[in-house]
This record gives structure tokens, sequence and C-alpha cells, in this order.
């Protein structure tokens, strides 16, 4: 199994992965499908193995897009070690093979594997420390500035070559992306179209194929601040 570089589960050992695979059980959820909804009080972690799912929740009725989670990533752990309601929602891109571990076998498992409970700890760590990038870019960068890092990064970790630039493969709508960078739709509208014009990426419906990565990392275009 391939996982995403830099994931939880491909941090571990082989010995505590494995063991902490063998623990659940394996299932793979089609494509659409809500894995867990915010407000929920079911309280199991899941392990993706295989596959993308977005994090969302829902602001005013509206929902808004958090985060993206990648094979090897570890998602529920927050309700599994508060006993909390789920803070969010996450849903199924595409068909995902995820491995289920209950609440108490996963805390039993931590306590026997100190250093497996040290890498959730990281984790959070490491996402908090993106939602704190982009809040910092929110106030340091304009949209198409913003955009432009969120795609990039989003190229590296979800992207696969088709051979005539990297196609994102997380299907994301407008208003989407809109709600990851903290934007008017409107905007983000606009911001493709510059980055378009830049010669760094296609559009198509829901997908966006990145032609320059370098170039969407090192954009900054003064002349088209928001």
């Amino acid at each position: 199994m391939a996982w995403t570089a830099g994931s939880f589960l491909d941090r571990l050992d082989a010995a505590p992965r494995q063991e902490l695979l063998g623990l659940g059980t394996t299932r793979t959820i089609p494509a659409n499908s809500r894995i867990f909804t915010e407000g929920g009080q079911d309280d199991h972690v899941e392990l993706i193995q295989r596959g993308f799912v977005k994090v969302t929740t829902t602001v005013s009725g509206l929902e808004q897009l958090l985060a993206v989670r990648l094979p090897g990533d570890l998602v529920g752990e927050l309700a599994a070690v508060t006993g909390s309601d789920r803070s969010a929602t996450v849903t199924a891109c595409g068909e995902v093979v995820s491995t289920v571990v209950t609440r108490a076998v996963f805390l039993a498992f931590l306590q026997r594997r100190p250093a497996v409970a040290h890498e959730v700890t990281a984790a959070v760590g490491r996402r908090l420390r993106w939602a704190n990038t982009r809040r910092a870019d929110f106030t340091a960068y304009p949209v198409d500035v913003r955009l432009a890092r969120v795609l990039a990064e989003l190229a590296v970790t979800c992207g696969t070559d088709n051979g005539d630039g990297i196609l994102i493969g997380v299907p994301m709508s407008q208003p989407e992306l809109a709600t990851l960078i903290g934007a008017a739709e409107d905007t983000v509208q606009r911001a493709l179209r510059t980055l378009r014009s830049a010669g760094l990426l296609r559009t198509g419906y829901k997908r966006v194929t990145v032609t320059d990565v370098d170039g969407l990392r090192a954009y900054d275009n003064e002349d088209h601040q928001q």
C-alpha cells in the first residue's frame, strides 16, 4: 500500500502500523458517501488507505471546505480522544478504502504504543499549523496569491501527472475553493482567470490541472492584487 509521504501511517514504524491496521475492519466507501457527520456522536477513527476525503463544516447554513485528507491520514481522532461530538463532516471523494478502529481499541493501543500516541499529537499539530498558515495568508496575500499557494500544495499532495500537467485528484467547485482560502466566489473566479492567463493551470468542471507547479509556488504578481 502506497501512503502519502509524511502522512500518519507513513510516519509509523512497520510493526505498530501493521498492529493498528490489524485491530480494525477495512471497508470500501463509495464516492460521495459521508464518513462522519458534523455533530455526530459516533467516536471511532478511520485510517484512510486509498483515496481522498474532504473535511467540511457548516456555517450559517453554508458548507465550507476546511481541508483535504490523503491516503495514510488518520481522521476522527478528536472525537475518539476527547469523547466530544464530531467537529466536522468527512466525505469520500471518489471510492475510498479505509480501516475503522473503535474508540476503545484505539485508546488502548495508544496506551501500549506511546510513540504512536506522540504521532497522533504531531498530526494534530501539523493540521493546526496548516490552518494557521491559511489564516496568515489571508492577512498577508491577495486572493490570487492565496489560491496559487493552495493549488500548488494540492498538486503535490493530491496530483497525478497526466502527461499534460498535474491533475489535482480531488474535484473541487469554485465555491469550495473560495471557502478553503477565505474569499468570495466571484473573486476566486477572477483569480482563476488570472492564473490561467499566466499559463500556470487549466480548469474544467470541478477539475484543476496545474501546468507549472514551481510557477504557482513563486507566484506573487502585485499587478493582480485584489
